[in-house]
């Protein structure tokens, strides 16, 4: 098992890489109420190790992951009369850990919590952090706080039960942090896409653990994204606008967001051609969408409603070379001409 430690003003945050779901209750505080919140798919699976826990379960996917959703939970919260010294655990990938957090953080002004958790996305990105959020009218995270989990226990083995799709699609965050940050990531990740893919363990635990301490790094420097945390936004300008508009998963999102923040960094002179090229390629051989058709009217409308916009600029995250990114204010205006050149 490996352990990194996260320590930021809002919180200390332990990830434990390789620990098993069965071990959870040794992380559980003492003569607390604990509540579990998950999904039907994880009640399928492991409902037998969960037995004696309180759970609530909330709906799966996306559409989900909304205040309406929160509502309906601390109501459940309410009912099962957990007070401010109870403690919440969600078990599931990012949209129950981001919901789980978010509730946790805001019922009665902020109750204690740790996740589980169960997809490749989540282990290297969605869980750790402190970033808590859900969705309003389908705009991604639009509400939310910085807390920090207590503990974030990542299973390696609960991802073969995953759907192969919603497998793949984690990787895109995990190339995506190899090309804003470590070169030598990304040539393991060159070297061992087979043996990634048919999830051999070994080489899952190191890209996981570079990938989550990576993260985690970023995290402590800048917990609130007023600088560094912003390059963690590689690719994902444009991936929320494509998941909203064409519903597909985050990760394939955000793999063509990324081929799009590249050709932009060529447009712009700031990263080679040939290097785009290398990243599309990676993209390919993990199994990722690499282009869309777009609609270039919801695409720069949903850009106009994206967090990371600051007046008449857009802050866009491109790169200068593997492991090497950088946050560039665009405006508005330029931002039109590129969706418009781009589709």
């Amino acid at each position: 098992m490996k352990h990194i430690n996260i320590k930021t003003n809002s919180g200390e945050s332990n990830i434990y890489l390789g620990e098993k779901l069965e071990n959870l209750s040794k992380y559980l505080p003492q003569n607390k109420k604990v509540v579990i919140i998950t999904d039907e798919n994880i009640l399928k699976l492991y409902s037998s190790q969960l037995q004696d826990f309180t759970i609530i379960q909330m709906g799966l996917g996306e559409k989900n992951k909304t205040i309406h959703s929160v509502e309906q939970i601390y109501g459940e919260l309410i009912r099962k009369e957990v007070d401010r010294s109870g403690f919440i655990v969600g078990i599931g990938g990012g949209i129950v850990c981001d919901v789980a957090g978010f509730v946790a953080s805001t019922y009665m002004r902020g109750i204690s919590f740790g996740f589980v958790s169960t997809t490749l996305l989540s282990q290297v990105d969605a869980s750790i952090g402190g970033k808590n959020g859900v969705n309003i009218k389908g705009y991604k995270n639009m509400v939310g706080v910085f807390a920090q989990p207590e503990f974030v226990i990542c299973d390696i083995t609960m991802l073969k039960t995953l759907d192969q799709k919603e497998f793949i699609s984690g990787f895109a965050e995990i190339i995506k942090t190899a090309a804003i940050r470590s070169i030598l990531l990304f040539d393991f990740l060159k070297k061992n896409s087979s043996g990634a893919l048919n999830h051999d363990y070994n080489i899952l635990e190191h890209i996981i653990f570079e990938s989550a301490i990576i993260k985690a790094q970023v995290v402590q420097n800048d917990e609130k994204e007023a600088g560094e945390r912003r390059i963690l936004n590689f690719g994902h300008t444009f991936a929320h606008s494509i998941e909203k508009n064409f519903g597909i998963l985050h990760g394939e999102a955000v793999a063509i967001g990324m081929v799009i923040a590249t050709k932009i960094s060529v447009k712009l002179g700031l990263l080679e051609n040939n290097v785009a090229e290398e990243i599309k390629q990676l993209l390919i051989n993990y199994h990722l969408p690499v282009d869309l058709n777009f609609n270039k009217n919801d695409i720069f409308n949903a850009l106009l409603k994206d967090k990371k916009r600051e007046g008449e600029k857009i802050n866009l995250v491109l790169l200068k070379e593997i492991g090497n990114a950088i946050v560039q204010k665009v405006s508005v205006n330029q931002m039109e001409d590129i969706v418009n050149d781009l589709c």
